[in-house]
């Protein structure tokens, strides 16, 4: 019993009658790191086979020859005779109604360890943004493929920066898939097989991108459809976000409108919308998310999708006015981390991937990891800014990472006690600095006693010293030789 093929199961014996292969071919993969159950067994009358919930597959026994199945040599599990080695995880193995200790057996085998949680269960919460973690011989590995990021751990978001008048067209379908879809771009026939497949008409969907720009107004996304429906993301004249949605039973769309929001400051700015039947969920930035409703009278199957628009809408037909207004001259700023369900056109446009081939692309398309930069919030008006006098009950947008009084007390205490310790240092500095002018403008006089009584300077020197008029009167003596 063993996997003979990435997609097939075999079961073979022989009770002496020559060798008896079974074999179970599964639709899918069996080596997708997924549990599978396989159920053989053999009586006198036939012997079957199942995996899954797949179909038995039997074979019966021939009428006459060996019937007995015997065995006297020790059960291998996992490789035998040179075979190839089995690499992954067997539980509960039972034979004949008897559960074998495969994990005590494990503890003294060389090369097979007990326990079957692999290394995705300890490290596939790296795996972020919807990456798949996927098991490896002796480590793991993200799957990046259905996710709008790039890396080994699937956080490297993939943007591009649109100049003016570029844009970027998704075609839902591949090119050639129908001929309707190559000549006709006005309403299809509601017969036509690949329209009504259940596939293309959604129900519920999940869209998430980052932006940043300073023009206003322009189109960021636009999903159009071979139907009247359609889904836009627009920046309005006022900079303010707009999300639009027609899936028909309405004469006007449903407009979703962000008024308490500059958008276009060119900060980066994320959005993510789900929409779920009626119920339609937007969240923008760090702020808490929003809900909102489709009226009664609006369907909620967006019917036939065709082609998701980025930077302008070039469609042929009829497209809204406001659309078609703000189309002009389109959009200049950086896209990035664009999804809508499983698909990433951004990623399709930059990477090689099995949907490159829906892109196309007008003008000149430059990566950038502009969106990759830290999410800012600009400031918000008055009604809404917690800081604001008049808003004392405001909530404030960063869900818990708001300052708490007692670091702003800290603040102002640390805050007053530099401003002493440098009012100190400053009053010390100018009280050594005039002590040394004053010193250095001083002298000392030896000015003689009386002097002010005296008439002239040299009678008070002679009066105050005596020795000092002997030497005068001696020096004034004639001789006359």
């Amino acid at each position: 019993l063993g996997v003979s093929a990435a997609t097939e199961v075999s079961f073979s014996f022989d009770v002496g009658n020559g060798p008896v292969e079974i074999i179970v071919r599964s639709p899918n993969q069996l080596n997708d790191d997924q549990w599978h159950r396989v159920n053989a067994e053999r009586n006198v009358k036939q012997a079957s086979l199942q995996v899954d919930q797949l179909p038995v597959e039997v074979r019966k026994a021939p009428t006459e020859g060996h019937t007995r199945l015997e065995l006297y040599s020790q059960l291998y599990v996992g490789a035998a005779g040179g075979q190839r080695g089995f690499l992954g995880c067997i539980r509960s193995l039972r034979m004949n109604g008897v559960t074998l200790d495969l994990e005590e057996r494990a503890k003294v085998t060389p090369g097979v360890k007990p326990g079957c949680s692999g290394h995705c269960t300890s490290y596939g919460m790296y795996c972020a943004n919807g990456g798949k973690c996927v098991e490896k011989y002796n480590g793991y590995s993200c799957d990046c493929s259905k996710t709008a990021y790039d890396g080994p751990f699937c956080i490297k978001d993939v943007g591009a920066f649109f100049e003016e008048g570029m844009w970027l067209r998704y075609n839902f379908r591949s090119p050639g898939t129908s001929i309707k879809d190559l000549v006709s771009r006005t309403l299809l026939s509601s017969t036509d097989p690949e329209i009504t497949a259940p596939d293309l008409n959604l129900n519920k969907e999940e869209l998430s991108f980052s932006f940043s720009t300073t023009k206003s107004p322009c189109v960021l996304l636009y999903i159009s459809s071979y139907t009247q429906d359609f889904m836009a993301v627009l920046v309005k004249p006022s900079g303010n976000l707009q999300i639009r949605y027609s899936l028909g039973g309405t004469k006007e769309p449903y407009n979703i409108d962000v008024d308490h929001r500059n958008m276009a400051n060119g900060q980066p700015h994320t959005i993510n919308i789900t929409r779920n039947g009626r119920d339609i969920v937007l969240q923008l930035d760090h702020y808490p998310p929003t809900s909102y409703s489709l009226p009664t009278a609006s369907d909620i199957q967006f019917n036939s999708p065709k082609a998701l628009f980025l930077g302008k809408v070039i469609e042929i037909g009829k497209i809204d006015q406001d659309i078609y207004k703000y189309n002009t001259p389109g959009f200049t700023g950086c896209l990035s981390r664009v999804q809508f369900n499983q698909i990433a056109p951004l990623k399709a446009a930059l990477r090689p991937t099995n949907a490159s081939s829906h892109v196309h692309i007008q003008g000149e398309l430059v990566e950038s990891n502009c969106g990759a930069s830290p999410l800012t919030i600009p400031p918000m008006s008055a009604a809404t800014d917690p800081w604001h006098l008049d808003s004392a009950s405001a909530d404030f947008p960063y869900n818990g990472q708001a300052i708490g009084d007692g670091v702003n007390r800290n603040s102002a205490i640390i805050g007053g006690v530099i401003a002493v310790v440098i009012f100190t240092i400053l009053c010390t500095l100018v009280f050594l600095i005039r002590y040394m002018f004053r010193h250095k403008g001083t002298y000392h006089t030896n000015e003689a006693k009386g002097a002010e009584s005296a008439e002239s300077a040299d009678a008070a020197i002679m009066n105050n010293d005596p020795n000092f008029t002997e030497t005068i009167d001696e020096s004034k003596k004639e001789w006359l030789i």
